[in-house]
């Protein structure tokens, strides 16, 4: 495409002395991470100043400590958050169900998906943690400015049906965990909608970021169920590190594997944390310490994810509730009725608690990308009346999301499931486009992908394709050998793969062999500041890109059909 007309350049670079009819600053100075001041894109003015975090506090202009611990993790707890918030936050009421249902209908067998996902997790946060630092913007500001309208049409109109349908999930949690101790759901929803508007229409970030971390401290419960239920090592072992499914392979496990990658992996996890990360006020300076709190959160995700499948495993294994699993708020209930009414409220407090932390940073998603599209002012430190559309867009979808839950007779628990695996089906195409920024070098510079990381995010990509496509074969051949299928599958995508390499490779530029052979990249990047989006050329796609592209979109499209149908039968008894 085209660089901008001179004339909207000239109006860009004069609106750079000041703020835009929106208010929002074109270019604001900050401090780079050798201390020495350049130019941030900003969305929003109230995304520069200090870091005020709810453990403390890091001045704008304060320099990195160097040699005292003490200081250093001072200045940890002060940035940490939004790591930890994104991934605890993801072990939501879908995921609390999920893992829940692992463990009732499989046991142990399906452990080995949680380690798989770690990497997974830490590669795909870790670009959107570099991609907030550097860029000051939020994921849907990027995809719009990059990729024009349509393809960030695309990626909004995603997220916001995969986010609603989300919410909705988190209230079903809200409803079933505040069931077990006798609050009706007409009370306990509408109580927890109103509770979770009030937390964030306060005003203050470093408020907000308190109110997180008390749910973020209530979700280690998990773990006294798991002493509770007395575990054994040796099945949770064969489960790490000995992949199976109890079972064996068919179209119903198939989806339940995409619900697991859905739930732990999700695309809101992209908004959210590059946006908060800019909310916070994180820039490069502080970046290694923004990806300790990243890589503590999915430790921390991801082992207590395994501590609910392993608690619910064994809790179940010789009963008759094994194998039939319900919901979440059954599950409470089975367990009050099995282990006695200690256990069962300990797993009602970690649902109720993992719905409302899931839900304020889903929805907070949602607001975030608003702001970034529509150019509206979105900041947690802005007082409601400094940024309505902000506030009003997240109080309208938890309200909604809120009234669905309260229809009679929904199937709750399939609509859980259903959202799990559209995350799931969704994720490729939300992470191609998080690779395609993070090889963007006018946005990045320096900061782009190594080749090693576009190595392990396009395995990623074709492991999560791979799955898509499994569902939809068995889908619309149920006597099809799926083994086979996943062995072909998988064939075809190491070849792809391959080819994929060798034309990578071919078609490197001289200026991509210079960066990568420059020793000066460290010093580059600490000078490094993105121009203003608005005056960047967008990126031309070949035509083997626009196609590509293009079919992702189809068979997307084609998938969520498919999972649909899946999802329908799964509730009418067929398996």
């Amino acid at each position: 495409m085209s660089l901008r007309s001179p004339f909207s350049i000239h109006i860009l670079q004069t609106l750079n002395l000041g703020t835009n009819r929106v208010g929002r600053t074109i270019q604001t100075a900050r401090v780079g991470s050798d201390g020495v001041e350049v130019d941030r894109t900003a969305l929003d003015s109230a995304h520069i100043g200090d870091i005020k975090g709810a453990l403390g506090t890091v001045g704008q202009h304060q320099p990195p400590p160097e040699h005292s611990l003490f200081k250093r993790l001072l200045v940890l707890l002060a940035i940490m958050g939004p790591g930890l918030i994104v991934m605890v936050g993801d072990n939501d009421a879908g995921g609390v169900a999920t893992y829940a249902q692992a463990g009732q209908n499989y046991g142990t067998t399906l452990l080995w998906t949680l380690v798989l996902l770690v990497p997974i997790l830490i590669v795909a946060q870790e670009m959107v943690v570099r991609l907030g630092t550097v860029t000051g913007v939020g994921h849907g500001r990027l995809i719009k400015e990059r990729f024009g309208t349509l393809w960030a049409a695309f990626s909004i109109v995603d997220l916001l049906v995969l986010n609603f349908l989300t919410i909705v999930t988190e209230f079903i949690g809200v409803s079933m965990a505040l069931s077990y101790f006798g609050l009706h759901p007409v009370i306990s929803v509408p109580l927890a909608a109103l509770a979770l508007i009030a937390m964030t229409l306060s005003g203050s970030f470093r408020r907000w970021e308190r109110f997180m971390y008390i749910f973020i401290i209530t979700s280690l419960l998990v773990f006294p169920i798991v002493f509770l239920v007395h575990p054994l090592t040796g099945p949770i072992l064969r489960g790490i590190f000995i992949p199976s499914i109890l079972g064996g392979v068919t179209p119903t496990s198939i989806l339940f594997i995409i619900a697991i990658v859905g739930t732990t992996v999700a695309p809101w996890q992209l908004f959210f944390q590059q946006s908060n990360v800019v909310d916070k006020r994180i820039t490069t300076r502080w970046i290694n310490y923004e990806r300790a709190d990243t890589f503590m959160g999915a430790i921390l995700t991801n082992v207590a994810a395994a501590a609910i499948m392993i608690g619910v495993a064994f809790a179940f294994g010789r009963t008759h509730f094994f194998g039939n699993f319900v919901s979440a708020g059954a599950v409470a209930i089975s367990l009050g009725h099995h282990l006695g009414y200690v256990v069962g409220a300990l797993f009602a407090i970690v649902l109720f608690d993992a719905s409302v932390l899931g839900a304020s940073a889903v929805t907070l998603s949602v607001s975030y990308a608003v702001g970034d599209v529509f150019g509206a002012k979105h900041s947690l430190h802005r007082s409601f009346r400094d940024a309505k559309a902000f506030y009003l867009s997240f109080s309208i979808f938890v309200l909604l999301a809120a009234g669905i839950v309260l229809i009679p007779h929904a199937p709750l628990g399939l609509i859980t499931l259903g959202v799990q695996a559209l995350a799931g089906v969704l994720l490729p195409s939300a992470i191609v486009f998080l690779l395609l920024l993070c090889n963007d070098r006018a946005v990045l510079g320096p900061w782009v992908n190594p080749a090693w990381l576009n190595i392990i995010a396009g395995i990623i990509v074709t492991v999560l394709v791979i799955l898509s496509l499994v569902l939809m074969v068995a889908t619309m051949f149920p006597n099809l050998n799926l083994v086979l299928v996943v062995e072909v599958l998988v064939v075809l995508a190491v070849i792809g793969l391959g080819v994929t390499g060798v034309f990578a490779r071919k078609g490197k530029t001289n200026s991509d062999k210079t960066l990568k052979s420059n020793r000066r990249v460290k010093e580059e990047r600490k000078s490094w500041s993105m121009p203003p989006l608005a005056l960047l050329e967008r990126p031309q796609w070949s035509a083997t890109s626009k196609i590509g592209m293009y079919l992702l979109r189809g068979y997307l499209v084609v998938a969520v059909v498919l999972l649909v149908i899946k999802v329908v039968e799964i509730g009418i008894g067929h398996p």
